[in-house]
């Protein structure tokens, strides 16, 4: 990795972070503990990373939980693995069906969005495929966590109490009455500093962890989730979880510049930054802070994103295949264009031919890139009584509309928002970096690489830099330090321009690099309480 370790440009909040033996970058400081703890006790980098995301689900309630997805790119003895841990639409449920109970489109909240859950199976499996210690094991910090309680953390507490807030005004009824039940316990919404525990989700994770995930799947838990989705007319039922599996999936990638940036396939939607990148490597850039950089970039990942929103769904229903969207000669095709004005941007026509994200590294050269999520907040508002599972709200990434590629269907998966990115040179691996954050995600995943192989900042400055989000049309929106400057030069290439003191709007991210000398050096995540441990 070549970078220049005294290029800091930007008021950073800290410093890079380096280790040898190991290290685990994660958005709380009691999860990437968890994960190092693993790696004391001789476990690997998949231990590491199964032991944070357990404890995320505990610590940072509002982006994950138990009733959520995952994803992960695995380096393990030199090859690269995917993971594909998405869910699928229940087989009761059908555009027809919610047509008929009059709705136009998704439902966002309910049992309506409600896809089968994909993380306990997720854990399990890489627990069986690549894990040096036993689950229960590596799932004990997790359990202590819900069981004793944790201070909640600056960011995690301000969130918290704004989500409760949101969903006290939006959700009616008696089926959304767990979730006040468990997060906020007597009417209490816990605030930064404040202890918060659950014993319903220590007794749902020791499940897991002693049952290999059997229990959420195919035994108690089940049975929980099918009884509640009965009770109040849903669509998920035993059959769907009894049915489910994670995938193992070949990961796809591009060439950057030397470098080889690897997603994972449809239907999530890292296919979106790899086809930005493929635009962007048939130009030169010299400096992060120009107006040209920032308009390219923008440009590029504004066609990216409307070929993705068109053509990315469950893989078994895609009209294209990836491999046509990243040839070359389409992305030259859509690098042409990109002029010297913003454009509104429409998808092409090859010639056929919230979140949480987590890495880690250990001392024998595997590294993990892993991401999870509830998808908004604390998901789709239900939580399973007596069990803390906050089931998700995937199902609202489908459409009602029956000839769009990701319309709605029973057994089908949705577009996924969450990806976990990998980077490699040579055959040789550079290490994992992810930014979390609904469609943020492909747009930070080719922020932070720019920055780090354009740019050559090392990665608490790739994640320190301002960032920028594509909203719709030709509207995009900056933090505030961006210099304004260049700003007002893209609104005057015809750029709508909007500007966010929200940080959590631009994502979450971390990144991990191994160095040719074997040396880790890792950045994480100023807009959130990020926290590096290593040793």
């Amino acid at each position: 990795m070549d970078f220049d370790a005294l290029n800091e440009p930007y008021p950073s909040r800290r410093s890079a972070i380096y280790a040898g033996n190991g290290m685990v970058a994660t958005s709380q400081p009691l999860a990437a503990q968890a994960g190092l703890d693993m790696l004391k006790k001789g476990g690997n980098a998949v231990d590491a990373a199964i032991a944070a995301a357990a404890a995320l689900t505990v610590v940072e309630p509002t982006s994950n939980g138990i009733g959520g997805d995952a994803f992960a790119l695995v380096w393990y003895q030199g090859k690269l693995h995917g993971l594909n841990a998405s869910g699928p639409a229940p087989q009761l449920i059908s555009i027809d069906s919610l047509r008929g109970a009059g709705h136009d489109r998704m439902p966002m909240y309910g049992f309506s969005p409600v896809t089968v859950p994909g993380a306990p199976a997720a854990w399990a499996e890489l627990a069986a495929a690549f894990g040096k210690l036993p689950l229960a094991e590596v799932m004990q910090p997790a359990i202590r966590y819900a069981e004793e309680g944790f201070p909640l953390s600056p960011v995690l507490g301000s969130s918290w109490q704004g989500a409760i807030h949101y969903f006290r005004e939006r959700l009616q009824g008696p089926e959304f009455q767990s979730l006040f039940d468990t997060f906020a316990p007597k009417g209490n919404v816990p605030g930064i500093g404040d202890i918060w525990s659950s014993r319903d989700h220590a007794k749902t994770l020791r499940l897991i962890a002693d049952t290999n995930a059997e229990a959420f799947y195919r035994g108690e838990l089940a049975e929980k989730i099918d009884l509640f989705s009965k009770q109040y007319d849903g669509y998920l039922r035993i059959e769907d979880l009894a049915g489910y599996k994670p995938e193992w999936v070949e990961p796809i990638s591009v060439n950057y510049r030397g470098y080889d940036v690897w997603e994972l396939p449809p239907n999530g939607s890292g296919l979106v930054t790899l086809m930005a990148l493929n635009m962007l490597k048939g130009f030169e850039f010299t400096q992060r802070d120009s107006v040209d950089t920032y308009h390219k970039q923008i440009e590029a990942m504004k066609l990216a994103y409307a070929d993705g929103r068109a053509y990315i769904s469950d893989p078994r229903t895609m009209s294209l295949r990836p491999e046509e969207l990243l040839s070359d000669a389409y992305a030259s095709e859509r690098r042409r264009l990109i002029g010297s004005s913003a454009l509104q941007p429409a998808p092409g026509r090859p010639s056929k031919g919230g979140t949480v994200y987590l890495c880690t590294a250990d001392r024998d050269g595997n590294m993990v890139s892993f991401i999870q999520s509830n998808y908004m907040g604390f998901g789709s508002g239900l939580v399973v009584p007596g069990t803390g599972i906050a089931l998700h709200n995937r199902g609202y990434g489908f459409t009602l509309e029956k000839n769009h590629s990701n319309c709605l269907e029973p057994g089908k998966k949705p577009y996924h928002t969450i990806i976990p990115g990998f980077l490699s040179k040579n055959g040789r691996a550079v290490g994992p970096f992810g930014v979390m954050g609904g469609a943020m995600q492909p747009q930070g995943h080719l922020q932070v690489l720019m920055n780090t192989i354009d740019f050559h900042h090392h990665p608490q400055v790739a994640l320190d830099a301002p960032r920028w989000q594509w909203l719709e049309g030709k509207t995009v929106e900056f933090e505030l330090t961006t210099p304004r400057s260049i700003v007002e030069k893209l609104a005057r290439m015809g750029h709508d321009i909007r500007w966010s003191s929200s940080s959590g709007s631009f994502g979450r991210g971390q990144i991990i690099w191994r160095l040719d000398n074997g040396t880790l050096v890792g950045g994480t995540e100023p807009r959130t309480d990020g926290h590096i441990a290593a040793w």
